[in-house]
C-alpha cells in the first residue's frame, strides 16, 4: 500500500507527471515496407533512423529510461534472411552508433536471453554495456532474443532453487523479492508503455513490469516514428488518470481546492 502511495504521489495535480520510464514495441517496419513496394529489409533500416531519432527525443524530454523491444524470442521463427538482416542491422547499430550514446551519456542495457547469441554480436553488447556503464542522462534498455514468459518463468526457477537449497523461505517471497529475479531488477516499471503499427496487444513484452502502465497504441508504423509522434504519446498519457486501483488522483485534487 505504501508503494502505491508513494507512487500516485508524484503524479501532479493537474495531469501527470513526465514518465519516469517509456517502454516501445517497434513494429510495422515491414508493412511499411510493403505499402511502399520496398523491401523488409528497408522497412527494418528505415526503423534503425526511427530509433536514432527516438533515442534523441527521450533526452530531449528528459526520460530517464527507455526501453525498446528490437528482437523477440518468436521472431526466430521468421525467413532466415530476414533474422539475418535483422542481427546484421543490430551489429551496425552497436558499432555505429555507440560512440554517440556515449557522448550524449546513455547507458546501454540489455535484457533477454544470451546464450546461442552470435559471438561477434555478443562481443559488441557486451562491449556497449562495459562502455557506457557510469552514464546516467539516459539508460537504453535494449530487450534483445526477449520474450517475457520465459523471463517470468526463469525468474519463479530461481527461487524455487534458492528455496529448496534453504538459502531463502518460500513465505518471505514477494512481488518485490520476485522482481528482483527478473532481467529487469533495478530498472523502475514502465510509466508508458508505446505500440506503433496499430496492432493492440502487448506481445510477450514486459507483462510482469507493465502491470500498472498505461498503454498507448499508435496508428502509425515504426519508421514514421520520430519526436513529433513521441511527443504525442507523452501528451496522451498526461491525459490519463492513473490510479493503482484506487480512487482518482484528479478527483481528489479538485476536492482539495475546492474545500
Amino acid at each position: 500500500m505504501a508503494d502505491i502511495q508513494t507512487r500516485i504521489a508524484a503524479d501532479a495535480d493537474d495531469g501527470l507527471a513526465p514518465p519516469r520510464h517509456v517502454a516501445i514495441i517497434m513494429d510495422g517496419n515491414g508493412r511499411w515496407a510493403n505499402r511502399r513496394g520496398l523491401p523488409r529489409t528497408i522497412g527494418h533500416r528505415m526503423g534503425v533512423e526511427a530509433l536514432r531519432r527516438t533515442v534523441q527525443a527521450a533526452i530531449e524530454f528528459g526520460i530517464p529510461y527507455l526501453t525498446i523491444y528490437t528482437f523477440s524470442s518468436e521472431n526466430w521463427s521468421r525467413p532466415a534472411s530476414e533474422v539475418n538482416e535483422l542481427m546484421g542491422m543490430m551489429k551496425r547499430f552497436v558499432r555505429k552508433d555507440l560512440a554517440e550514446l556515449h557522448r550524449n551519456g546513455v547507458k546501454v542495457r540489455v535484457i533477454g536471453e544470451r546464450e546461442g547469441i552470435d559471438p561477434e554480436l555478443l562481443a559488441l553488447i557486451e562491449e556497449a554495456e562495459g562502455l557506457t556503464a557510469a552514464n546516467d542522462r539516459l539508460t537504453l534498455v535494449v530487450a534483445f532474443n526477449y520474450g517475457s514468459r520465459f523471463e517470468i518463468a526463469k525468474a519463479a526457477r530461481k527461487l524455487a532453487e534458492k528455496a529448496a537449497r534453504g538459502a531463502i523461505d518460500p513465505a518471505t517471497i514477494t512481488p518485490e523479492t520476485f522482481a528482483a529475479e527478473l532481467d529487469t531488477s533495478g530498472i523502475p516499471d514502465p510509466d508508458l508503455v508505446i505500440r506503433t503499427s496499430g496492432e493492440i496487444r502487448l506481445s510477450n513484452f514486459l507483462l510482469w513490469q507493465a502491470a500498472y502502465a498505461e498503454l498507448v497504441f499508435m496508428d502509425a508504423y515504426w519508421p514514421e516514428f520520430g519526436r513529433e509522434l513521441f511527443a504525442q504519446a507523452l501528451a496522451e498519457y498526461r491525459s490519463r488518470d492513473r490510479r493503482y486501483g484506487g480512487l482518482s488522483t484528479r478527483s481528489h485534487s479538485m476536492k482539495a481546492q475546492q474545500s
